[in-house]
């Protein structure tokens, strides 16, 4: 009995050592073959990324708009051209350099107006003339990879646009998956990694800095050494494995590191599998995984009957939610309308008044033709119809701005001149203006400004920007409200008066809230104008100005069906500006 459990006890312990070494060694070699499709894995998303990147300033620098910029000196929209061009190419940030190395332009609004003249990005670039890579030290401690370009027009450099990769980014996913990984540059100092006190050493320096382990470290750090095969290096006082590949560009390798740890536990796993027995893992794993599937059964059907009821629930919901939004709409189109015959009310006792200037003048024609006509001289009293034929013409302008601000404005959209809109405003508005001391400016650029909208709808949303600009200002002897018309990325459209100001702007454009007197205003001209204006796709904005006044600002998305620039305004000339 002693010598069968002698020889139970020797046969056991070479199994386990010859399994233990077997396994080590093959599970060894699985993970560093794993680690090095990693780390290709790595050098591919790294590679993709700085190509991806250095494509960027070739395209910039040959952007007219940018070039347009830098021989104009006018930056107002680059730093948002730029902005835009970060969120499709998804770079780190993009800054455009003049030629003196001031920043003109950035995406990090931050670094606007620093110079940059001796930085490596700018001289290089101006050297080359071409794209070139550069490495640097940014004001956080991290490293810094940017690609920059000399933006060149009619020969001569006029500035330097500089990209930076966003390679911060894969340090984070590396830090998630890997042990530890580390990019050295050709001079073997690293440049990427995913321990923070490695950044700017070499390999040698950064896996010497680890904090001395204490006496229980000692022990498993030599338990550990002698079950594993030989480390490589140490890092944070565990044993590792190295692997090192090397990157196709400008020299670089990667090192990665990968802990025994995983390897440990496979082994530890199938060696307690030999010494419990597959019979009886086998038997237990079994039973256990039957009465978990009965469970998990059960809850399915639980969960069914609750989708089930819940799904019951949303499509009731749905159906309610419909009604509602069908029934807001309605209510929305009818406020709309009330609020177009509440503005026609009180221009009524203005537009009287147009009407009855050229009836008194058409009398006065009238009795004079008919003098003219009893005292045989036809042809002067032809003249006087033709100046009544001029009142009527006028009349008729007048009523047809009234009957189509009046109709109802449909669902569908079609190419407006936002000029002709606003100046159809205008002329509704005419009556009113004409009643106070109000000084009225306008600038109208020379060319057409196309928006898609719907004209009735956009012209109740200036009249109604202009009847508020006329209740701001009518306590103020210096009257005074200026419109104007632009275009860039977007046309806009801007209201602007010298009144009080606007008290709350956060609740400005909720329904139902007015500054005016009970009885004046009902709240819900600038929430109607808002939701017109966003129908539209643009936004309705407004701020207090520093000297005193409110501008009302209207943006919206430009027309475009072609390339081709419409046709200057026939009348052409410099843009307009009136009083």
């Amino acid at each position: 009995m002693r010598a069968a459990i002698a020889l139970i006890l020797v046969t056991a312990a070479v199994v386990l050592w010859v399994t233990n070494a077997w396994l080590t060694e093959r599970f060894s070699e699985t993970t560093r073959v794993r680690q090095e499709l990693r780390s290709a894995l790595y050098i591919g998303n790294l590679r993709s990324e700085l190509q991806r990147t250095s494509v960027v300033p070739l395209l910039l620098a040959r952007d007219p708009a940018l070039i347009g910029s830098l021989n104009g000196q006018d930056f107002s929209s680059t730093s948002a051209r730029l902005i835009a061009a970060q969120k499709e190419i998804n770079v780190a940030s993009i800054r455009l350099l003049d030629a003196s190395g001031r920043t003109v332009a950035a995406t990090d609004r931050q670094v606007l107006s620093t110079n940059d003249v001796t930085r490596p990005y700018f001289v290089d670039a101006l050297r080359s003339r071409d794209t070139v890579f550069t490495v640097s030290q940014n004001d956080a401690g991290g490293n810094e990879f940017t690609y920059s370009r000399a933006v060149v027009a009619d020969g001569k450099a006029v500035g330097v646009i500089v990209v930076a990769a966003d390679l911060t980014r894969l340090e984070r996913s590396w830090a998630g998956i890997s042990d530890a990984v580390a990019v050295l540059d050709s001079g073997g100092t690293i440049i990427l990694t995913t321990e923070p006190r490695w950044r700017g050493l070499t390999l040698p320096v950064a896996l010497a800095v680890r904090s001395a382990p204490t006496a229980i470290e000692r022990a498993y750090q030599v338990t550990a050494d002698w079950t594993n095969m030989p480390p490589d290096a140490y890092v944070q006082g565990r044993a590792v494995m190295q692997t090192e590949a090397r990157i196709p560009f400008r020299g670089w390798r990667m090192v990665s590191f990968a802990t025994y740890d995983s390897i440990r536990e496979r082994v530890n796993g199938i060696l307690a599998l030999e010494i419990m027995g597959f019979a009886i893992l086998l038997a237990a794993t079994f039973y256990m995984l039957s009465r978990r599937e009965r469970v998990k059964s059960a809850a399915v059907m639980r969960e069914s009957a609750d989708l089930r009821a819940l799904n019951s629930r949303l499509k009731a919901e749905i159906a309610e939610r419909v009604r509602v939004q069908r029934e807001l709409r309605v209510a929305e189109q009818t406020m709309q309308q009330s609020s177009k015959l509440a503005a026609l009310g009180e221009m009524s006792a203005g537009v009287s008044h147009e009407l009855n200037q050229p009836l008194a003048a058409m009398k006065t024609y009238l009795a004079g033709a008919r003098l003219l006509l009893q005292r045989g001289r036809p042809e002067e009293a032809l003249s006087s119809f033709q100046r009544i034929d001029d009142l009527v013409e006028r009349m008729g302008s007048i009523t047809r701005q009234l009957k189509s601000y009046a109709r109802k404005g449909g669902e569908a959209v079609e190419p407006v001149d936002l000029r002709a809109s606003v100046s159809a405003a205008l002329t509704m508005m005419e009556p009113q203006l004409r009643t106070g001391t109000i000084r009225v400016s306008h600038i109208f650029p020379r060319e057409k400004v196309m928006v898609l909208a719907d004209r009735i709808r956009l012209e109740q949303v200036i009249i109604n920007l202009l009847r508020n600009a006329v209740d701001a200002v009518k306590s103020r002897r210096d009257a005074m409200i200026e419109l104007s018309v632009s275009a860039g990325s977007h046309a806009y459209v801007s209201v602007r008066d010298n009144g009080p100001g606007v008290a709350d702007l956060e609740k400005l454009f909720e329904p139902f809230w007015t500054t005016k007197k009970p009885g004046e205003g009902t709240g819900l001209g600038l929430a109607i104008s808002s939701g017109i204006v966003a129908d539209f796709g643009g936004r309705l904005t407004a701020h207090n100005e520093t000297g005193g006044g409110a501008v009302f600002l209207v943006e919206l998305p430009l027309f475009e069906p072609d390339t081709r620039r419409d046709a200057p305004d026939p009348q052409g000339g410099a843009p307009l500006a009136a009083e």
